[in-house]
């Protein structure tokens, strides 16, 4: 019995100090969280090792996941893969087809993304700056000039077939057509000159209402060609902003700068528990890993003697 009692008591016992010894490394990695002194003597070993070089394993993590994991190729591979533009491809697919069932007016569907006030102020923007462009045009000298010879040719054509054309009562009105359409155009340009903001105000207004109060099914029905169009075009700008400005978009984002930031303000707790979920498998292998390796030591030993 004693004997027996001899030789299991030796890799008993290297398997207890082994599996203690290695519980208390890994549990050292992340405690104390603060440096301990006693009489004003700091005491080795504390903080743990993660707690003080928190700041060092942060940029190192940062550079490493910038360098290897989020760098350009590995991005630009991955966002331009095949799986990833079907995806955009689907989004947008499933997107237009939702709105040729959306009952919803146009304004109603804007105010899920923007606040009434908002709404208004693009409306009235967007109805100014319009009302200024039309208005413009309609003040364009050449517009009355038009309008008034599209008028006197209309009513020599008329004249041409009526039955004062027959009694040639066209080339009366021919003659006189030119001082005519000259003196119609003046006054044409005069009322757009002075009417021309009322009437392009009231024009865009009406029109924005009636656009605003159209159901969304309304807007996309009878649309399905240049809805492809519109889903090919997505794919190509999102294609070219990968493409062309990946680099300035990764530049600006600093990921390594970010990653590292947001492991310094972790709390050490949050930290150790993010970790230990991560790894709590291997770490725990490692100790019984340590219990066999002393249980080995230890039968070793045991023989020796």
């Amino acid at each position: 019995m004693n004997v027996i009692v001899e030789y299991l008591s030796g890799p008993v016992l290297g398997a207890v100090i082994g599996y203690i010894t290695n519980d208390i490394a890994i549990r050292m990695l992340f405690r104390p969280r603060k440096a301990k002194y006693i009489g004003g003597i700091h005491v080795p070993f504390t903080p743990g090792i993660i707690p003080k070089e928190k700041d060092r394993i942060a940029g190192a993590i940062g550079n490493a996941i910038s360098e290897n994991l989020m760098n350009k190729e590995v991005l630009e591979r991955t966002l331009l893969s095949d799986e990833m533009l079907g995806k955009i491809r689907q989004a947008v697919d499933d997107f237009f087809m939702t709105q040729l069932h959306n009952d919803e007016t146009l304004e109603q569907f804007a105010a899920h993304y923007l606040t009434n006030e908002e709404i208004s102020a693009m409306r009235e923007s967007t109805c100014d700056d319009l009302s200024k462009l039309i208005t413009a045009k309609l003040r364009d000298r050449a517009i009355g000039a038009t309008i008034a010879h599209a008028a006197t040719q209309h009513v020599i054509d008329k004249t041409r077939s009526s039955v004062a054309g027959k009694l040639h009562a066209e080339r009366l009105i021919e003659a006189v057509s030119s001082p005519i359409e000259s003196k119609l155009a003046q006054h044409i340009n005069e009322v757009l000159r002075d009417q021309a903001p009322v009437m392009a105000t009231k024009l865009v207004e009406t029109e924005a209402d009636k656009l605003l109060s159209m159901p969304m099914r309304e807007l996309f029905k009878g649309h399905e060609q240049q809805i492809e169009q519109t889903r090919e075009g997505i794919v190509s700008v999102y294609r070219t902003i990968i493409s062309d400005h990946l680099p300035r978009i990764l530049e600006g984002l600093n990921i390594s700068a970010i990653v590292e930031d947001r492991i310094k303000e972790m709390d050490m707790a949050e930290a150790e528990q993010i970790i230990l979920t991560v790894m709590n498998k291997e770490l725990r292998a490692i100790v019984w890993l340590g219990a066999l390796l002393g249980a080995i030591m230890g039968t070793i030993m045991t023989l020796i003697n």
